[in-house]
């Protein structure tokens, strides 16, 4: 049984892991590089070890240092959080040969998720619908060029190393998949240290929908429903919600066991994601398998009841599932923002330096995971996530006004954040109708929405400036006529 785990992670996911440690009496050992030695994760864990310096290749990406620490500690396992080492079969493997339990996938399991190409072999293979595209690996971006003329454009060039938004590129001519080809390869390669490209038809008006699955080491399998992840940024989540409103109980049904048969192929234990795309004819289209635990994982927990870590703990355990698919309901709505450092007007860049202050929501059916604290640093050198804002509601009406009052309350002095860009997305007609897609943003011009919003709040504090102005000036006023006297006493006592 699991009784110290070791986080190979940094911030709001190293607490989430250390919280239901704690609950579990498991004991947690924290890792940090130079620039997280004053991190909540640190002080929060039982144990914590510097790896090295701030730059992740020196720290969080050094897996020699970090299985240094895991033999020292005596640790019997090892969460990988989402990012960096989580999704890298090498390291999974290492831990298998040093005897750590890899909370996660087999390493075997996360190589086949993580080729993309022969990950689709397998969906093919299960019966499980994937996007039109290449029929392999290309050599260079002229066979790319090539595909790409093939299917018609638009395209994405795609790393089967990729994931979260990077190494991924959407082009319309060969000029564009020329200059892209290069820099998907790069990114890729910065991301993991090795790229393979393949070519997919790029299909407009889709839906991000992802759904939660998850298998132990019995062949047990069930899905725990779906996300909507469509509100994105340079093919990044911005906005989750689940359930989606394009899922009826019927598809529900019918994808969720799509899942299962997807999990069942590429032999997955423990919890991951299956992503898929619906098209605007409302057909489903796999694309990948996160091999991972989720950013957005909470709202699966609110709607469904269940915690998540514990449950990758059971299954790594080797505990059967304790429940059947038809034993699992989901209750309620639940809306995830990620409140990102970053300036919306010039294209999302990452704003970084010191927090002097910071308030926090909370509340009812509130969750906020963050590593926020007043005096902390959002660094440079990592993500720009700096918290998950998540409620919850009998309805979806419900749980987005308790968003939106939620994200009034959430205050984040010294960096710029995404805050602004969540109040205006969910007053939209759009958003509350649910017509999302994910070229949201730009199809609803939502960044000048944004900025019409900005204009029309800095106008109401000058009306309320103004105002305030001139009932200070009355109040004066009158207070100054009240005390003169028209018959003063010492007038009076002359006229005597």
């Amino acid at each position: 049984m699991i009784s110290k785990v070791l986080i190979a992670n940094r911030g709001e996911i190293a607490l989430r892991v250390i919280k239901t440690c704690k609950a579990l009496g498991i004991k947690t050992v924290a890792v940090y590089s130079d620039e997280d030695r004053n991190s909540l994760h640190v002080k929060k864990a039982t144990e914590s070890y510097h790896i090295g310096e701030a730059a992740p290749a020196k720290s969080y990406l050094n897996q020699e240092k970090i299985l240094e620490v895991m033999l020292s500690s005596g640790t019997d396992a090892v969460h990988p959080g989402y990012g960096f080492l989580s999704e890298n079969d090498d390291f999974a493997r290492l831990c298998e040969k040093n005897k750590i339990n890899f909370i996660g996938p087999s390493a075997d399991s996360m190589n086949l998720c993580g080729d993309k190409m022969r990950c689709k072999e397998a969906m093919l293979k299960a019966k499980v619908p994937t996007v039109p595209g290449g029929p392999g690996l290309v050599k260079d971006a002229d066979e790319a060029e090539k595909i790409a003329n093939e299917i018609g454009y638009p395209v994405m060039l795609k790393s089967v190393y990729g994931g979260g938004g990077r190494g991924i590129r959407i082009v319309n001519t060969d000029q564009e998949l020329q200059d892209g080809y290069e820099t998907v390869t790069a990114e890729s390669i910065a991301a993991v240290g090795k790229s393979a490209i393949i070519v997919e038809k790029f299909l407009e008006k889709t839906r991000h929908i992802e759904y939660q699955m998850c298998r132990d080491h019995h062949g047990n399998a069930v899905h725990l429903f779906e996300r909507e992840c469509s509100i994105q940024r340079r093919n990044q989540k911005l906005i989750e919600q689940t359930p989606s409103p394009a899922v009826d109980e019927a598809k529900r049904e019918e994808i969720g066991e799509l899942v299962v048969k997807a999990a069942e192929a590429v032999d997955y234990t423990n919890l991951g994601t299956a992503e898929f795309l619906r098209a605007d004819n409302g057909e489903f289209y796999f694309i990948e398998i996160n091999a991972r635990l989720q950013v957005e994982h909470p709202i699966s927990e609110m709607v469904s009841g269940l915690d998540f870590v514990k449950l990758q703990l059971d299954i790594a355990n080797g505990e059967p599932l304790p429940f059947k698919q038809s034993d699992l309901k989901m209750n309620g709505y639940a809306i995830e923002c990620r409140i990102n450092a970053e300036d919306t007007f010039l294209d999302f860049a990452p704003s970084t330096g010191p927090v002097p202050n910071v308030t926090i929501p909370s509340g009812p059916s509130v969750r906020c995971d963050t590593y926020l604290y007043p005096g902390c640093t959002v660094s440079s050198f990592y993500d720009s996530l700096m918290a998950k804002l998540c409620t919850w509601g009998q309805t979806f009406e419900e749980s987005r006004l308790r968003m939106l009052n939620a994200l009034n309350d959430f205050y984040i002095q010294g960096v710029e954040t995404s805050i602004p860009l969540y109040k205006t997305i969910l007053k939209t007609d759009e958003y509350k109708n649910g017509q999302l897609s994910t070229d949201f943003l730009k199809r609803f011009g939502i960044i000048d929405r944004l900025k019409e919003d900005l204009k029309n709040q800095r106008k109401d504090k000058q009306l309320a400036a103004i105002a305030a102005a001139v009932m200070h000036s009355t109040f004066y006023q009158s207070k100054v006529k009240s005390s003169t006297v028209t018959n003063p006493r010492w007038k009076s006592r002359m006229d005597r």
